[in-house]
């Protein structure tokens, strides 16, 4: 069957753009839509450019016989400070404080498009081109863990607070929470990572950073390397965390019954940080 370039262009977008950070090779294309390579090259030149010119991410060639093509998501300052801005604006509403000084998450963090982008803006600020895995604690973190991975186009391993009969032999170990220095217990099965292995962190809230260093030193009695540590929400205090070289999207500050939520592009690389804004709330 013989395809019009408007679809194989169409076909190639939505098979990379669904199925990022994996390399599709030219014969792969050839086969699928029956045409000659210099004329897939062609179409492939035209999503890169499209995709460079709307910052819908990178398509990048890679030479070599187990070489190709695959695309990474990447996000822009304005994209970043767009959904960032809408999502405080959303957390800041009123009706969400809780007792206690908490904030009702539930609806944002199991929110598909939400979670879905907020993986596209980890991916875009966290080096994982060495990483195995993508590694977080249930349970609220999951969604965008998932979605993290997908992005990274990684395997998503989950750190249990109670071992599980059917994951078979478990490491466990306690850590300190960093909020109230409460004692918990996690666990991981002993056949989740490979030897060696390097991990992303992903977790949906911090206050003093108890429960990523616990995560961290998890991984270290696994012989696991982190390679970056992503954190959806964090709070301006404590100041002094137990991590250090985090990316934190949100930062709340909790001043009395006062708590407001802001991005938190200090933290961010220097590509996709908002100097601007950072500039004019710090005023």
């Amino acid at each position: 069957m013989k395809f019009k370039r408007t679809e194989r262009i169409g076909a190639i977008v939505k098979i990379l753009s669904d199925n990022p950070n994996k390399i599709y090779t030219l014969s792969y294309f050839t086969e699928k839509f029956n045409a000659a390579k210099s004329t897939i090259s062609e179409d492939l030149l035209v999503v890169k450019n499209v995709f460079e010119k709307l910052e819908l991410g990178r398509v990048i060639t890679i030479s070599g016989a187990a070489g190709g093509v695959k695309y990474i998501p990447k996000t822009s300052i304005e994209e970043n400070k767009q959904f960032l801005m809408e999502l405080c604006e959303k957390i800041n509403d009123d009706s969400r404080k809780l007792s206690g000084g908490f904030l009702y998450l539930i609806d944002l963090i199991y929110n598909p498009a939400i979670v879905a982008k907020i993986g596209k803006i980890f991916a875009s600020n966290l080096d994982y081109t060495e990483a195995d895995y993508v590694v977080t604690m249930e349970t609220k973190g999951i969604p965008m863990a998932l979605m993290t991975a997908k992005a990274m186009n990684l395997p998503l391993v989950i750190i249990r607070k109670d071992m599980k009969v059917s994951e078979g032999p478990t490491l466990s170990m306690t850590y300190v929470t960093g909020g109230n220095n409460k004692v918990e217990s996690m666990s991981l099965p002993r056949k989740a990572l490979k030897p060696n292995s390097k991990v992303i962190l992903i977790d949906d809230f911090m206050r003093g950073g108890g429960t990523l260093k616990g995560m961290t030193d998890l991984m270290h009695e696994f012989g696991a390397q982190v390679m970056g540590t992503g954190v959806f929400i964090s709070t301006t205090q404590p100041q002094e965390k137990m991590v250090k070289d985090y990316i934190s999207l949100i930062e709340i500050d909790n001043n009395g019954d006062s708590i407001i939520a802001k991005p938190n592009f200090k933290t961010f690389k220097d590509e996709y940080r908002d100097s601007q804004f950072e500039s004019d709330n710090n005023q």
